[in-house]
């Protein structure tokens, strides 16, 4: 017998008394768990009729009016499951948080089409697969691959959805580790201006571009080290591409074994105190250490934390053994 393929699903809806007057693409919006993307192609398509006629966006619903919604099949994703391990933090049938560890890709792009976090995401989430159409489906942020520590995926279109608006709204609450070079003459403060990509250097990101946008950092010393160097806190308020890196070392105080933004392990050279760590350093010492969502479901505060991982544990043991 031959596989049955999947078909378009339709959605009947009657307008209600109170959601007279409403345009049709906010009435669906409330009733629908859709994203705003989503529904903007379903509109577009003439996928949506109002008494059997197809309708704009803007167009005003009336009272009794019926309202079919054709969904189509979600496409066949392109992006493979792989059975990698995952060191789950916090799961629930709306999301899950991971402690991403150090050299592990977040998603799939040019050079990096297996052997992801989204690919080891899809194996242990299959029905992320049956998402609409989302590119990264699940993902929500992103660490780049040498930085560890805490990341949360949605299990649902709801639940992406919610966690897209709470990282738009900066209502989601991050604090990293990290240690970078130098001290610093306040024990805390602020770091804003715009990120943005680098005017020449086209991988790298630049706190002076041509066009950038908004970067806030709220930044804490913890504990300063020999060398010097200083073991930082840091709440970014934005999620601008690489922005602690850039900001760090725009300062002067580049996170230690970021070789992009001068902060590679080539610096331990004019510290003689410093020589040990070397061989200790692969990566930039930078973790994402504090993670705080609102539950898309319950409205419900939750919060995470994952200890630091082992090499950076092993160079802040060293530093603490030299006084």
């Amino acid at each position: 017998m031959a596989g049955s393929t999947a078909s378009s699903e339709t959605l009947a809806l009657t307008v209600a008394e109170p959601e007279a007057g409403a345009r049709l693409d906010r009435f669906l919006a409330a009733r629908l768990h859709f994203s705003r993307s989503r529904l903007q192609k379903l509109l577009k398509a003439g996928q949506v009729a109002v008494n059997g006629q197809a309708r704009p966006a803007s167009y005003r619903v009336r009272p009794g009016e019926a309202v079919r919604v054709t969904v189509p099949p979600p496409e066949k994703s392109e992006l493979l499951p792989e059975p990698l391990p995952l060191d789950i933090i916090y799961e629930d049938r709306d999301l899950l948080v991971v402690n991403k560890p150090p050299g592990l890709v977040t998603h799939p792009a040019p050079g990096h089409r297996r052997g992801t976090l989204l690919n080891a995401l899809l194996h242990h989430c299959p029905e992320l697969q049956e998402m609409g159409p989302v590119a990264r489906p699940g993902l929500v942020h992103r660490l780049d691959k040498d930085t560890s520590g805490l990341l949360v995926a949605a299990k649902t279109e709801s639940a992406q959805q919610s966690l897209v608006s709470q990282f738009q709204a900066r209502e989601v609450k991050k604090i990293y580790l990290a240690l970078v070079w130098g001290r610093f003459p306040e024990p805390e403060g602020e770091i804003a201006g715009e990120v943005g990509r680098h005017p020449t250097a086209r991988q790298k990101m630049s706190v002076h571009p041509r066009r950038g946008r908004a970067a806030v950092t709220l930044w804490r010393v913890v504990k300063e080290f020999p060398g010097p160097l200083s073991l930082m806190e840091l709440a970014p308020k934005t999620g601008r591409t690489h922005q602690l890196r850039v900001q760090l070392a725009a300062l002067g105080h580049p996170v230690v074994g970021d070789a992009v933004y001068g902060g590679g392990v080539s610096r331990f050279q004019g510290h003689p105190k410093l020589t040990g760590l070397r061989p200790l350093v692969h990566r930039q010492l930078l973790h994402a250490w504090k993670l705080g969502v609102i539950h898309p479901r319950s409205g419900e505060p939750l919060s995470w934390q994952a200890p630091l991982p082992e090499d950076f544990q092993k160079v802040v043991q060293v530093l603490k053994n030299l006084g």
